[in-house]
């Protein structure tokens, strides 16, 4: 084997465009994924966006992305959502269920939607940009209660604490030569999607007065995380992302 420094080195290529380059959005028509939609569609990105079950909601991308009904925890609605990206390049699985009540009732559900279904969707599109020779990138998005304790949080924030260690396991399956990354994202008090009625609850007013951030946060911080990961001259893998303004420092 040659010595690093005589291989052929591709020449990097900052900001490089994602124009062109097909991208699934799963559950990517609340808050934040209409955020990140905007950003790639801007960019020219060829969108496939999935949505569970409102279809009204889904429709404002009918112009500019193809749009496809899909429960992540079902075999046949992940594989018709990967079919429709023959070229896949992009996976943004943002896709959740905040688990709110007895944990007795909502334990289930929350296995399969906010672990269960990405997690397999994730690695079943892994495969196919494996099998392709298709390098790419795989954003999942997970939560500050996933790396912080939070009482309250157990059936939601024990099911995404799985899928941070299951993302980090898929992108040490699938670093080096499939050069397929894999990283999570994770929010934390964000205007948008599941925090936004608890924020206008007043529920999370104690981090502003007690100076714990500035601000809460946007959809679009998370959009730009995101972009940031499905950069195609990106050299992170395995990672996770806090954009949580530091609340969980």
């Amino acid at each position: 084997m040659r010595p690093w420094h005589g291989r052929r080195q591709r020449k990097p290529r900052l900001g490089e465009t994602l124009l062109g380059r097909q991208i699934v959005l799963a559950g990517g028509s609340g808050g934040i994924g209409s955020a990140v939609a905007g950003l790639l569609a801007a960019e020219g990105a060829r969108l496939v966006i999935s949505y569970r079950s409102n279809l009204e909601r889904a429709q404002r991308w009918s112009g500019s992305a193809q749009i496809v009904q899909a429960d992540l925890a079902v075999d046949a609605d992940r594989r018709r959502l990967l079919e429709l990206a023959p070229e896949l390049y992009g996976l943004v699985v943002l896709s959740g269920d905040p688990a709110r009540g007895d944990p007795h009732e909502t334990m289930s559900r929350s296995h399969e939607v906010n672990y269960l279904g990405p997690i397999l969707l994730a690695r079943e599109a892994a495969d196919r940009m494996k099998a392709a020779g298709m390098p790419g990138a795989i954003v999942l998005i997970g939560t500050m209660q996933a790396v912080a304790l939070f009482p309250g949080s157990t059936a939601y924030a024990a099911q995404k604490a799985a899928l941070v260690h299951a993302a980090r396991i898929l992108a040490k399956e699938y670093r080096g030569r499939s050069n397929i990354r894999v990283n999570v994202v994770s929010p934390g008090v964000t205007a948008a999607g599941m925090a936004e009625s608890s924020i206008a609850s007043g529920k999370y007013d104690h981090y502003l007065n007690d100076g714990i951030v500035s601000r809460f946060g946007r959809a679009e911080d998370v959009a730009r995380a995101v972009r940031f990961f499905l950069e195609p001259d990106n050299y992170v893998t395995g990672q996770v992302l806090a954009v949580d303004g530091g609340i969980t420092l």
